[in-house]
């Protein structure tokens, strides 16, 4: 009889930059306040990292942070995948990056950029390749830089966004640890929600068009209500999908976009109270990063056997819901 076999997340890391930036350095920079951020977003400081650092920086403090806490050895891991929209420079890409600096010399290595849902999509792929035994050890980063993009006097986007990065290991398992993923994609966002310059369209040539290209811009309302119906629709489809129910789901970690995306969210897919995993009041939105952070920083609340609920939405746009069992004791 055939045993088939799973992906299971058997470690896990983070890391934050020390260097916060609080509502009110904010109300130093633009017109706004405090009261006002809070109660729009439910977010109070975010951590900046520092001048000359970059995302694969952030990437291997935790994945050394990872080993550290797991008892593991840097040298059994031999894929990287990294999800971030922030990488060091076009090219090569930042998982290269962390291979050399962790010493790592023969690695599958590459990045997947799908904005704030990209530790989905590379949970996704990462637990395919465990599962099809092609590779064993396969460390799924979700890192971003993110305040490298974000213009400080812009009240729309300065009071979100935040540096982190989280990290997860994933190995062959006997036992279904990653169970399903719904992840979904589209172009019409692309007016809603970007980074214009930097790429073929629009390279950096230093005139003052481009400069205003460089910042991360959005339409909040567009976003809000499309970010609300997309995770609470996705995190349905997977359910129904596993012939499951809310009431089946232990936690629900939604990316940490907006508390109040977070809290609508919750209530269209009706998840109990108190069982939403958030973060977002002191770290605000860290892109790919925001989902591997709350777990991590959440872990000792999970039990080996719970059923865990991932739900993203990202520029593009794109967005999805990822369904596991924990398997940590």
């Amino acid at each position: 009889m055939y045993n088939r076999q799973y992906a299971s997340i058997t470690a896990i890391g983070g890391y934050l930059p020390q260097q916060k930036r609080t509502n009110h350095d904010l109300e130093q920079s633009c017109a706004t306040s405090d009261e006002w951020i809070v109660k729009r977003t439910g977010i109070k400081e975010r951590r900046i990292l520092e001048k000359d650092l970059a995302t694969s920086d952030m990437a291997v403090a935790a994945i050394k942070n990872m080993v550290a806490d797991y008892n593991r050895n840097i040298t059994d891991i031999d894929a990287i995948i990294v999800a971030t929209s922030t990488p060091d420079m076009l090219m090569p890409a930042t998982a290269n990056l962390i291979a050399e600096k962790l010493g790592l010399t023969n690695v599958w290595a590459f990045d997947v950029n799908a904005a704030c849902s990209g530790f989905l999509y590379a949970l996704d792929l990462g637990a395919s390749l465990v599962e099809t035994n092609r590779y064993r050890n396969v460390i799924v980063v979700g890192a971003d830089n993110i305040s490298s993009f974000v213009n400080i006097e812009d009240r729309s986007t300065n009071i979100l966004f935040g540096d982190g990065a989280g990290v997860v290991w994933l190995e062959p398992s006997q036992e279904e640890g990653i169970m399903d993923a719904f992840l979904q994609s589209n172009g019409i966002g692309k007016e809603y929600l970007n980074i214009e310059a930097g790429g073929s369209l629009y390279p950096f040539n230093g005139d003052a068009v481009e400069n205003e290209r460089k910042y991360i811009r959005q339409d909040g309302k567009v976003v809000f209500k499309q970010a609300i119906q997309s995770m609470s629709d996705a995190c349905k489809h997977v359910l129904n999908r596993n012939n499951l129910t809310i009431e089946d789901v232990r936690w629900l970690v939604p990316h940490q976009a907006n508390k109040r995306i977070i809290d609508a969210v919750g209530k269209e897919i009706n998840i109990e109270e108190g069982k939403t995993l958030s973060n977002i009041e002191y770290l605000g939105n860290t892109i790919a990063a925001t989902i591997p952070l709350c777990i991590w920083e959440n872990v000792k609340k999970l039990n080996k056997g719970d059923l865990v609920m991932l739900t993203a939405f990202g520029a593009g746009f794109s967005w999805g819901a990822s369904l596991m069992r924990w398997m940590i004791e």
